[in-house]
């Protein structure tokens, strides 16, 4: 029931028509309450003492009780005087957490004010009332009239206990026995079950360590406290007691379990709706992608502006004077060209992803400003100002910007135009030199005759050097005009692959992009977890005392 209570509470459960805040029912921690009543010396305190295994009622050959005690647990011992013949007796032994134990006064003394007023009021309240007869006078008027005085309802609970039995053999026990059964009927109109038992016996026995089984057994103790067992586990009152309550704590278990059930769905539906909200946020991705083979043309036709004048620049660097300038000084016109055109491009794209970002941009903002009312209600979270969501969308949108011209500057090294493009001016550099070097020593080999005085070799040689430089002029000029066609052709047909590669990570940025905002979501996802922790360990503790409720339910 404790439990069961915590647990309602931690889960707001309403389990006050069953179980009120605080109830321990302290009826069910009730002790069990033995009544021993009969006349002086006839041993009722030995009687308790040889029940309880200690020495809890002091005996004497004179009347040790004048007033009726009452035995419960306390932690020290302790007397009080509830009326000048009721007194409770409070004492620090274990077995009282369990049993209260009423000693009387002798039946034959109990005449004195309050005995028997004191006696009655307990009676009802009794689990077992036992009646004490000594074994030397079994039929004393007092103990007789004290039975009789016993309320009808109370004789389910009575037992007559022939005491001091030791005294006797066993045959003149049976015959008082028999004799008291017919008595019985007579003077109450009913045979309750009755035991000769012998307490000092049953003292001796449980003082030793272990304790004397045969002392105990000749006794008669073992049936008597048989008989206890069966009476107390069987009684009705503490069964009625015991069902009522376990239906009771059954039914807020079960206010309890609808409470974690409910909650657990409320948890579903709230993973639920960040998944919905989630699916919104990848539509919006894929609204965006979408559009791409269309921005991706734009991007095409950029490329293709560009190879264009790309190429016209390689033209202009390939000019005659630029060529033989390079001859000598060294040709990096394919470094020149690649950076030029991968600057254009990626400003390019560049441009055409930051417009991008923007509309990414603009469109989270705006489900934003329609998300956060529907967080709150099915949630209970609220995702606070927009403070947060535009830092992070700022940055989300530069990490766009550089990705992809990023992606621009690889995807164009990843065409290897270059490559072709160092050898194709490799080549014609070669050619040029040759050219050059010939045309310079014929010319050198003409002005040495003209200046030896040779009538006519100045004039082979200077002609010679003259078709040369021709030659060279025009084959500067042709491989300048192929130069500039195969590189303009391999970069035009390198469009469509540069487009492919640039999807890819065109699709990446995006999903890097709706993931940042996605994440913006945590603090929803975060509480969900939390709550979804913190019921499972709930959910588990409820399964305990399920089970632990079915063990008293199958127990009863």
């Amino acid at each position: 029931m404790r439990g069961i209570g915590a647990l309602a509470r931690e889960t707001s459960a309403d389990v006050g028509e069953w179980l009120t805040p605080g109830d321990d029912a302290d009826d069910l921690r009730k002790p069990f309450l033995f009544v021993v009543i009969g006349e002086v010396n006839a041993g009722k305190s030995t009687l308790i003492n040889g029940l309880f295994g200690c020495e809890l009622c002091r005996t004497n050959v004179l009347p040790e009780t004048s007033r009726v005690l009452h035995y419960r647990h306390a932690p020290a011992a302790a007397d009080e005087d509830l009326a000048p013949a009721h007194r409770v007796c409070h004492r620090p032994l274990d077995f009282l957490r369990d049993f209260q134990v009423v000693d009387t006064p002798g039946t034959n003394h109990s005449g004195a004010p309050g005995h028997r007023q004191a006696i009655a009021g307990l009676l009802p309240a009794a689990d077992l009332i036992l009646v004490v007869f000594p074994v030397s006078n079994p039929w004393g008027a007092a103990t007789w009239d004290a039975a009789g005085r016993i309320p009808p309802d109370c004789l389910d609970r009575t037992v007559f206990v022939i005491q001091q039995a030791d005294q006797r053999d066993s045959g003149d026990v049976a015959v008082i026995l028999g004799h008291m059964r017919d008595l019985s009927m007579k003077r109450i109109g009913r045979v309750p079950p009755m035991f000769a038992v012998s307490g000092k016996l049953a003292c001796e026995a449980k003082r030793t360590l272990p304790a004397d089984r045969r002392t105990l057994a000749a006794s008669g103790f073992r049936e008597l406290e048989a008989y206890i067992s069966r009476h107390v586990c069987e009684s009705p009152d503490r069964r009625r007691l015991l069902e009522h309550w376990r239906s009771r704590t059954a039914a807020a278990l079960h206010a309890v379990e609808d409470r974690i059930e409910e909650q657990s769905r409320a948890l579903d539906a709230r993973g639920r709706f960040l998944e919905e909200v989630e699916g919104e946020i990848d539509g919006m991705r894929e609204r965006f992608v979408v559009r791409l083979p269309r921005h991706l043309a734009g991007v095409a036709e950029v490329f293709q502006s560009d190879a264009v004048w790309a190429a016209k620049v390689l033209g202009r660097r390939l000019g005659a004077a630029r060529s033989i300038y390079r001859l000598f000084a060294g040709d990096r016109s394919g470094q020149k060209i690649e950076t030029l055109f991968i600057g254009r491009l990626q400003a390019a794209v560049e441009a055409v992803a930051d417009k991008d970002g923007a509309e990414v941009l603009a469109a989270c903002r705006d489900h934003w400003s329609r998300l956060g009312a529907r967080v709150h209600e099915a949630t209970g979270v609220d995702l606070g100002g927009s403070g947060p969501l535009e830092e992070t969308l700022a940055t989300a949108r530069s990490r766009f910007v550089t990705r992809l011209g990023g992606a621009a500057r690889e995807g164009v090294g990843n065409l290897k135009v270059r490559h072709q493009l160092d050898k194709d001016l490799r080549r014609r550099n070669l050619a040029l030199k040759s050219f050059t070097f010939t045309t310079l020593t014929l010319t050198t080999i003409g002005a040495t005759c003209g200046a030896l005085g040779v009538p006519w070799l100045p004039f082979v040689f200077t002609g010679a050097a003259g078709v040369f430089l021709v030659g060279g002029t025009v084959a500067a000029w042709n491989t300048r005009r192929a130069i500039i066609r195969d590189f303009q052709g391999r970069l035009l047909d390198t469009c469509g692959t540069f487009a492919n590669t640039l999807r890819w990570d065109y699709e990446e940025a995006l999903r890097v992009v709706f993931q940042d905002y996605t994440d913006t979501l945590a603090a929803v996802r975060k509480h969900i977890a939390m709550e979804k922790a913190g019921l499972e360990p709930r959910t588990k503790r409820w399964q305990e005392l399920f089970l632990t409720l079915k063990a008293i339910e199958q127990e009863l």
